[in-house]
């Protein structure tokens, strides 16, 4: 069933940005978040979808150099369209811990059960089928290769993200359900990893290497 607020939050997210952070991203995150809520206490559920739908409202790119404030920046832009959805001042500051919190990049620790599961729920859609999506579209936007061609899995140099999307999958996105806040959100995180590291076996196997260890 649709939340009333759903279709005034989704008409928010309309301006341009990258395919990895749209109004499908929110609807994404939101029943992640849904999910991992049915195994927890009770939640404000405003919070929630608030906090689901804007915490990508301002969005830079992977590489810029003060990208760590863009949940920051989110939060601080989420105030007025709070206000105008009517929000009292508590919902509106546990809303904004919401967005702030959520950042991997910001290294904020959620003190609230709506924080904890927003992250985990934002983190659990870099994962699976979806996460596989995202980070090669966002390598693609960035113009960066795949992987090394020489030595993809990084056996015999350093590990570099920030030239080879296969690197993020060690770097960053594998290491996700290790952060998981949630039991249930750890559950659903280890599970949309496992997608990711048959993904790398097949590549592996088609590149002709032995698959990582990851």
């Amino acid at each position: 069933m649709r939340h009333p607020l759903q279709a005034r939050l989704r008409a928010v997210l309309t301006g341009p940005t990258d395919s990895a952070h749209d109004a499908a991203h929110g609807d994404r995150v939101y029943r992640n978040a849904l999910s991992i809520a049915a195994d927890a206490e009770p939640v404000d559920d405003v919070v929630l979808i608030c906090a689901c739908y804007l915490h990508d409202l301002v969005t830079l790119p992977k590489n810029a150099p003060n990208r760590a404030e863009a949940s920051r920046l989110s939060a601080e832009q989420a105030v007025p369209i709070l206000r105008d959805l009517q929000l009292g001042e508590p919902q509106i500051y546990a809303t904004q811990h919401a967005i702030i919190a959520h950042s991997f990049s910001a290294k904020v620790e959620p003190v609230t059960l709506e924080a904890k599961i927003v992250q985990d729920a934002d983190r659990i859609d870099s994962l699976g089928a979806i996460g596989l999506a995202r980070v090669f579209a966002v390598s693609g936007a960035l113009n960066r290769p795949l992987f090394d061609g020489e030595d993809p899995f990084a056996q015999a140099r350093p590990f570099d993200d920030s030239t080879y999307a296969i690197d993020h999958f060690h770097e960053k996105l594998l290491r996700l359900p290790e952060t998981m806040q949630t039991q249930a959100g750890k559950a659903l995180a280890s599970s949309r990893a496992q997608v990711l590291r048959d993904y790398l076996r097949m590549l592996a196997d088609e590149l002709g290497h032995a698959a990582p260890d990851w």
